[in-house]
């Protein structure tokens, strides 16, 4: 069930939202086991086939985080192994067995004749969620002794598909306040308005930038050629459809768990912004980059062990962590490509110290400009690898890009193939540009409605109106065409 449906909008939510406030009213366990019903549920209506499975990996887990929380010495570190090679495995099966089979394949010049494994969608999501919350225990941080709120905890709807990856002691303290089962208007607006916002970028700004980066990539992943002007164009499209559908799905998740009384992480924060490639990994997916710097990067050795042991931590982060978005080696070439950049960025900035330079690269305007132009010029080239279905596509669009165009190229041919303008995309293009780096976020946007909701409650009826009639006519649109690039995150 996807959050742009009618379905989702004017059925399913309305129904929990009343269900859960009214058993709040009485027993707040109720009420936290409606949403944990409804939830899973949720989760039901789009894979049926898998929600044993994820019931199978909260039960398991919640188990072995019950045992080492018991448990001294020794044994603690064996029962974290344990979950955490359960998880890994699981994973791993479901996510890369198909991978592996085809690359033994091509290896080998042989056929296996094995029936390709369906992916579970959310798997990722909820393994990482499922590893930090034993990795948490083991070191003491949390203990969970109530399994509905930690069935909850994992399964929670507006996260589960897409994120964000939480971790257990964000959650818990809200699942245990009272004040959370009963209704608020303040947080119901806001949320119903940070909603909407997400809602708009995902269906007026990402699928209305869709056709374009697809008129380019489509037929380059068939063989075709792009002139330079076409190369840029589609990358471009794809850089701002990326972020402007994956931001505004956390928007939405955000704006839902705000309506339940409950604060899920900020995800995104304008990350075209950034100055520099390790700046931008603190404002992109934020709750992953999190999970990957705690979870590996500082139990690799992190920075703690010299300067290129740091590196090769970085580096094989980087590369975990593109292989975690799926299973192809474009994916791992992508993290391989951060992973560099983040060293040249790391030895640069102690270049620069050393020489006593930053002082004065900072303070400059200049180099601002050019920081952010190079920051944002590699984030793009990386988002070819992350797109292109194939590596030889990946690869004429590169070369394009940087201005290696056969003789031979049909000039226009992808436009005209697909009907498209492309002064319309270059239009496109630089509005999105405008909108995620001149303009405030939705985080900045959802605080300030959140507090004036609080301090001024005769506006809540009129936003909340104005929200809820945008999300009706959004929502109406989106069920009038084709909203598959909706699913473009959902191999995780």
């Amino acid at each position: 069930m996807l959050f742009t449906t009618a379905t989702f909008s004017f059925l399913y939510l309305p129904i929990v939202l009343i269900g859960f406030f009214a058993l709040g009213r009485r027993a707040p366990t109720l009420s936290a086991l409606w949403l944990f019903a409804a939830s899973v549920f949720f989760y039901g209506y789009w894979m049926p086939e898998f929600t044993l499975l994820l019931l199978g990996s909260i039960g398991v887990n919640f188990f072995i985080g019950q045992r080492i929380a018991a448990r001294q010495g020794p044994a603690r570190r064996t029962w974290l192994a344990v979950g955490i090679v359960l998880n890994l495995a699981t994973l791993a099966y479901f996510k890369y067995a198909n991978f592996f089979i085809d690359n033994l394949e091509a290896l080998l010049g042989a056929q296996f004749r094995v029936a390709r494994i369906i992916l579970p969608i959310g798997i990722s999501f909820y393994s990482f969620t499922q590893i930090a919350y034993l990795v948490d225990t083991w070191q003491g941080k949390v203990r969970e002794a109530r399994p509905v709120h930690y069935g909850l905890f994992v399964t929670f709807f507006p996260h589960l598909i897409a994120g964000p990856v939480l971790h257990h002691a964000q959650m818990m303290p809200q699942f245990a306040n009272p004040a959370v089962y009963r209704f608020n208007a303040a947080h119901f607006t806001a949320g119903l308005a940070i909603f909407c916002i997400g809602l708009f970028k995902k269906i007026v700004l990402a699928d209305g930038i869709a056709p374009y980066a697809d008129a380019v990539f489509v037929p380059v992943d068939a063989g075709a050629h792009p002139d330079m002007a076409e190369a840029w164009i589609g990358a471009l499209a794809y850089t701002f459809q990326l972020y402007f559908d994956f931001s505004g799905y956390s928007d939405m998740a955000i704006g839902l768990s705000w309506m339940f009384n409950i604060r899920l992480p900020f995800n995104f924060d304008s990350p075209y912004k950034a100055l520099n490639i390790s700046d931008f990994w603190r404002r992109w997916h934020i709750s992953l980059s999190t999970f990957l710097r705690d979870y590996l990067y500082v139990p690799l050795g992190g920075n703690r062990k010299g300067r290129m042991r740091r590196y090769l931590n970085l580096g094989a982060t980087m590369v975990l962590g593109g292989l975690w978005h799926g299973a192809s080696w474009s994916f791992v070439l992508w993290g391989a490509m951060h992973g560099v950049y983040l060293m040249v960025n790391h030895a640069f900035r102690a270049l620069t110290e050393k020489l006593g330079w930053r002082a004065a690269l900072d303070a400059s305007a200049a180099f601002r400009l050019l920081a952010w132009s190079l920051t944002f010029l590699s984030v793009v080239a990386a988002w070819v690898l992350f797109r292109a279905e194939t590596m030889h596509g990946a690869s004429r669009m590169l070369q394009s890009m940087a201005g290696w165009v056969p003789q031979s190229t049909d000039r226009g041919l992808l436009w005209w193939n697909a009907g498209l303008q492309p002064r319309v995309a270059m239009g496109w293009c630089l509005v999105l540009a405008v909108v995620a780096v001149a303009l405030r976020n939705s985080n900045q946007i959802g605080e300030r409605l959140l507090a004036a909701m609080q301090a001024r409650p005769a506006w809540r009826a009129p936003l909340a109106g104005a929200a809820l009639a945008s999300a009706v006519a959004l929502v109406v649109v989106n069920t009038t065409r084709s909203s598959s690039s909706a699913f473009i995150y959902f191999n995780f």
